[in-house]
């Protein structure tokens, strides 16, 4: 660090000097809007830093929040919700916490969760900062991988670092331990399946005669988001994500287009917002995950030699 930046450290600020100590601890760190989770800077995953002057420059301007991006940090940060009051659903019945969900998955593996970096979230949270595997580019989860109220950032991904805040309250640091190695456990379960090669997976085929074959898709599209809309608490993630799932098949089988499909779904999942702790970027995620799912499984309409 500069002579200058070292004299003028002082005048950053609380979120200033935070996001110098994280870089320092090596980690790439970015601005975020003032008392908000969104980017203040363009394509934030480049613009990622742990240079100083840089981190001056920003920190120095405006009482940004701090977010560390965890692919340039090679980082794996296991987010653990509150579940609000939602109901579990199985096999996580009686669980009301990420925690707890975790917990289980670790003893079911005959293991336990590692002591780490921990910084408590303003709405009843956990993150858990792991350093991530050498040689395996891990990507975002959202409940889909480890359980229920348990999504994790990694590659692609970001989280907010502790000493920011919101309307809601502080990021702070819980255990201020030295950031363990990824445990073998979760990291396998995080693991994605190889992308199939082309050729690989052949599509499933439907024959629909008499050139009925959008009216088919349709019909899916309409089925999926009507269950979408309907589904109640407690079920909406699994059905959410099986919706997309179904739809992701028909956008890998060129039946139809991806922008579609997920217009579809966040037009149906609108009303998850706000609800039972429900997000607009959890529903996102659940749609981005269901609908590459189902890309790799793709289901082609065949309507008389038509695709």
């Amino acid at each position: 660090m500069s002579e200058d930046i070292r004299s003028g450290a002082g005048r950053l600020g609380r979120l200033g000097q935070a996001a110098l100590g994280a870089a320092r601890e090596g980690l790439h760190v970015f601005p975020l809007q003032p008392r908000s989770k969104l980017p203040a800077v363009r394509d934030w995953e480049r613009a990622a830093t742990r240079d100083p002057e840089q981190i001056a420059a920003w920190f120095s301007a405006r009482p940004y929040n701090v977010a560390i991006a965890c692919g340039p940090s090679a980082l794996v940060v296991v987010d653990l919700d509150d579940g609000h009051g939602e109901t579990a659903p199985e096999p996580w019945t009686g669980a009301r916490h990420g925690r707890q969900v975790l917990a289980q998955v670790a003893a079911a593996a005959g293991e336990s969760v590692p002591r780490t970096r921990a910084v408590s979230t303003p709405t009843g949270g956990l993150h858990l900062y792991f350093r991530a595997p050498v040689g395996v580019e891990l990507r975002n989860t959202a409940g889909t991988a480890l359980g229920w109220r348990v999504d994790t950032r990694a590659h692609g991904g970001y989280v907010v670092a502790a000493e920011s805040v919101r309307d809601a309250g502080y990021y702070r640091v819980a255990d201020r331990a030295p950031i363990a190695e990824l445990p073998g456990w979760i990291a396998a379960a995080l693991t994605p399946p190889p992308a199939p090669r082309p050729g690989e997976v052949a599509p499933v085929v439907v024959e629909i005669s008499g050139g009925r074959a959008r009216a088919y898709v349709a019909a899916i599209v309409e089925r999926e988001a009507a269950g979408v809309a309907a589904a109640g608490e407690g079920t909406r993630h699994r059905t959410l994500l099986a919706a997309a799932r179904t739809l992701g098949r028909l956008v890998g089988g060129d039946a139809l287009d991806e922008a579609t499909a997920r217009g579809a779904l966040l037009a149906a999942a609108e009303g998850y917002v706000g609800r039972g702790g429900y997000t607009g970027a959890q529903v996102a995620r659940d749609i981005d995950d269901g609908l590459a799912y189902g890309m790799r499984l793709p289901r082609r309409i065949d309507a008389g030699g038509a695709r």
